[in-house]
């Protein structure tokens, strides 16, 4: 991993999806576009392309600040405090 900021060099292990859904809009009967892990609490929601962007709200009540792609095949990792971006393999 690129060194980008304090809150993703601070993680040590990749949290992954148990479920490929948004934990959110499953309780609603909702829909998603994208789904996020946050690598704080492993908790996977749906991205800000989706009408409810559970992960951004889940950022602004928690503030965990680091969320990986939940996509198949999509390795990285996002810092929405730092606003930071980086890959990994």
């Amino acid at each position: 991993m690129s060194q980008v900021c304090k809150h993703i060099e601070d993680i040590q292990e990749i949290k992954v999806a148990d479920e490929l859904v948004c934990e959110e809009c499953k309780k609603v009967d909702g829909w998603w576009v994208h789904l996020r892990t946050c690598q704080t609490c492993g908790a996977t929601l749906c991205c800000d392309s989706s009408p409810s962007k559970h992960m951004t709200k889940h950022f602004h009540r928690t503030g965990h600040p680091v969320a990986s792609s939940a996509e198949p095949g999509e390795k990285w990792l996002w810092c929405y405090k730092d606003e930071a971006f980086v890959e990994y393999d």
